[in-house]
């Protein structure tokens, strides 16, 4: 049985001066089962991480989608080393800044200009700032998860410390449902529309084109949130996929295999207007976060490695789905979305939550170990036989469930808490 002293261990000295003890909700303790989870790692080679315990995984998690060519990569990281020996950042800007920005302009449809930040954040915020700026209005109509900025993260549950006049400008509306847009756009003078075009729920037929007739008939700009379709749905985004073309739209994540960098793109009328704008900051051009992403790219180029995550992708679901069906859990639990991100959807039953339910499967895969949150991010180190061993764990970790949930003994099971939800973004 796997042991996690040291996880436990170091946990309660990094709450002493990192509030949750880490940077990201997602990467957190409310994400695992108390107790019994690796909660730091040292070391990621191919699809593989090790804990600070010294176990070993196979990772579906993949830094939360970043890692799509798989760690320590090497043409990525001979690039990053090769960049090293030139410099990080500059007092001026970097000749690699419009590399990049002629790869993206190749790839995106809607690119035609382009600006680099940190994170997903980052390039949300430039969106919606340039879309105000654009259309001399301040309502946002929203449809996803975009980031932790103000304007977005106030109209959430985890709202503390935002005014309440920012949180009043900000208005959801349901995926599928055009009417709960119209609703918006009729009451209210919106600047954007800024949504996923897809996440885990599959768009209807004509659906993002009825987004993109309804909001340019209301005066705003449609924005697409690329942050996780971008590079892993296609090379040009779901944009490139659905075959509709927003008016900005926001990249990151796989786009460097792991190193910090997003992009703001746009059509060069709008796009225009980010030098009326404030949009700046020191790391922006950050040189090594550059380069990553353009070997990245490349290397997805050549190795075509979108319908190698999509192909391989698509055997786990199918074959999880089936395994499902076979052990009489598929009313309770589906794995939707794309083969190159799929999310398990889990339904609470009569006696156990969604979230006793899912504690239970971690905690199982964590012991036959396999890194696991409920998603299968795929990544181009993921072998056919990586694949095989999960659903073999799956195979016997669906089998057990079926008798517990049957028994009534699912709680007592559980070596730990179960998870906690952070809050629901999708």
């Amino acid at each position: 049985m796997r042991k996690f002293i040291k996880s436990n261990q170091l946990l309660k000295k990094v709450n002493k001066v990192i509030p949750l003890a880490s940077q990201t909700f997602s990467k957190s303790y409310l994400q695992y089962i108390k107790g019994v989870a690796p909660l730091f790692i040292t070391y990621g080679k191919g699809c593989r991480v090790w804990d600070v315990d010294g176990n070993e995984y196979i990772d579906f998690i993949n830094g939360l989608l970043p890692v799509v060519l798989g760690y320590q990569y090497k043409a990525v990281d001979e690039a990053i080393k090769k960049q090293l020996k030139k410099g990080i950042i500059f007092s001026l800007a970097s000749p690699l800044e419009y590399e990049l920005a002629r790869l993206l302009v190749k790839h995106i449809p809607c690119a035609e200009m382009v600006r680099f930040g940190k994170n997903g954040s980052d390039v949300t915020t430039g969106a919606i700032r340039l879309a105000r700026a654009v259309t001399g209005r301040n309502h946002i109509a929203i449809g996803g998860y975009h980031g932790w900025h103000d304007w977005y993260i106030g109209s959430t549950a985890r709202n503390l410390g935002v005014p309440k006049s920012t949180q009043k400008m900000t208005h959801k509306f349901i995926y599928n449902d055009i009417k709960s847009l119209e609703v918006i756009l009729k009451k209210y003078k919106v600047a954007a529309v800024i949504m996923e075009p897809m996440n885990y729920v599959e768009p209807e037929r004509g659906f993002l084109q009825k987004v993109k007739n309804l909001t340019h008939k209301h005066g705003a700009l449609l924005i697409f949130d690329e942050i996780i379709t971008g590079f892993r749905y296609n090379l040009g985004g779901a944009q490139k996929l659905f075959g509709v073309i927003p008016d900005l739209a926001a990249f990151g994540k796989a786009m460097a295999n792991g190193l910090p960098v997003s992009a703001l793109v746009g059509k060069k009328k709008y796009m225009e207007k980010i030098n009326d704008i404030f949009y700046s900051f020191t790391f922006g051009g950050e040189a090594l976060s550059l380069a990553a992403a353009i070997a990245t790219i490349k290397e997805m180029e050549k190795k075509n490695v979108i319908s190698y995550i999509w192909k391989e992708g698509k055997y786990l679901q199918d074959n999880v789905s089936r395994l499902l069906a076979k052990n009489g859990l598929d009313n309770i639990i589906k794995v939707q979305g794309k083969p190159c991100w799929q999310v398990f959807i889990i339904k609470p039953t009569e006696k156990y939550s969604d979230l006793e339910i899912k504690s239970y499967i971690q905690q199982e895969l964590l012991q036959a170990g396999f890194l696991w949150y409920g998603q299968h991010n795929m990544s181009f180190s993921h072998k056919r036989s990586d694949i095989n061993k999960l659903l073999e764990a799956y195979n016997r970790i669906f089998k057990r469930l079926r008798i517990l949930l049957d028994s009534g003994r699912l709680k007592e099971r559980l070596m730990g808490e179960p998870i906690t939800n952070i809050f629901k973004v999708r």
